[in-house]
């Protein structure tokens, strides 16, 4: 239904209905895991409304000049992006706005860009499509600030919204959006993605997206490799299948790459508990196919309340993320309870 869009048949063809039935909302909210292509399809979307799609693709994140660009602005001061806030408008009529910062976080200071410039008359056509992307990285302030315009929001304006989680939304926030939910592609779609992107290694690059395309796309497998040997060096110390010194070494390492953000190293975590939970309970796929025989073995030697607790502390960790806490310092916490956690049992 939408050029070059894969997968969430459902999800276009609410999307398509209300192009053809003329029943437009004026706030859409897609929500789904990441990398299944929410932003994408809002800009397949705009694109059908107002024209354009070459302009409106330039607005693309994943694009390297806009990469490049955010990684820049990471480097930049507080106060240099309060000055500045970060949104990209190729097309005149359509607007996108996107986390910034280190902490990659929507800004009060980009809702206010966003409800000056929502008063401009479309220059094209009837509509104005703005693109929220990320909408549950808003800050308690934008969030709020946003509210105002989504109450009153001027005929001519769509905004559509993604989110990872729709409930980590303010409930004022979804109560005036009509919500669209994404769900992850099969392993299969995924693969068959792939496959027509072009992508090196098609079928791991599949495994490991978890059903989201853009990751597939993206995934870097060389660095995502160094970080899986760091996160398996945590398991097996913290497991106490391997002494101490086993993670010493990765801690030392992650404390010299200051650069590096936590969150990669912790979706690679998660990945392996999760193989290890499939190989305990004896049922779903080894995205870590490579790894099968070893993460079996760990399984095998530990409980599956230790995991439970693994993935606990996996998901604390991740809610610290925005308060830019050190890498190795968390881990190296992490590891000793759950060391302790894996000795008491065996005890």
């Amino acid at each position: 239904m939408f050029d070059n869009f894969f997968g969430n048949e459902r999800a276009q063809a609410i999307l398509e209905q209300m192009i053809s039935g003329g029943r437009m909302p004026q706030t859409i909210l897609l929500d789904g895991p990441e990398g299944i292509g929410k932003a994408t399809l809002a800009r397949r979307f705009a694109a059908r409304l107002i024209g354009g799609a070459g302009r409106i693709e330039q607005d693309d994140l994943s694009l390297p000049a806009n990469v490049e660009l955010l990684a820049e602005r990471e480097k930049w001061t507080a106060e240099k992006r309060s000055d500045d806030p970060f949104f990209l408008s190729s097309h005149p009529d359509f607007v996108t706005f996107a986390p910034d910062g280190p902490l990659r976080q929507i800004s009060i200071q980009q809702t206010r860009v966003l409800r000056e410039r929502a008063q401009f008359s479309p220059l094209g056509g009837e509509r104005r499509v703005f693109l929220i992307d990320g909408l549950d990285r808003a800050n308690e302030q934008a969030a709020n600030a946003l509210l105002k315009t989504l109450e009153e929001p001027p005929p001519y304006l769509i905004i559509i919204a993604t989110a990872e989680n729709a409930y980590d939304l303010l409930p004022t926030i979804r109560s005036r959006s009509v919500p669209v939910r994404l769900s992850r592609l099969t392993e299969a779609e995924v693969n068959a993605f792939a496959v027509a992107r072009g992508l090196p290694e098609a079928g791991r690059r599949a495994a490991l997206s978890g059903g989201s395309p853009g990751l597939a796309v993206s995934i870097d497998l060389e660095v995502y490799d160094k970080r899986r040997e760091a996160m398996w060096a945590l398991i097996e110390t913290a497991a106490a299948q391997a002494p101490f010194g086993r993670w010493a070494a990765q801690s030392e390492k992650l404390a010299l790459a200051r650069s590096e953000k936590l969150e990669g190293y912790l979706k690679a975590l998660y990945l392996l508990l999760e193989d290890m939970l499939h190989l305990q309970q004896g049922h779903g796929e080894v995205r870590n196919a490579d790894m099968s025989a070893a993460l079996g073995k760990a399984a095998a030697g530990v409980t599956l309340e230790w995991l439970r607790a693994a993935v606990q502390k996996t998901d604390d960790l991740m809610g610290l993320l925005r308060r830019n806490i050190q890498k190795n310092i968390a881990l190296d916490a992490m590891v000793i309870e759950l060391r302790t956690l894996a000795q008491s049992a065996r005890a």
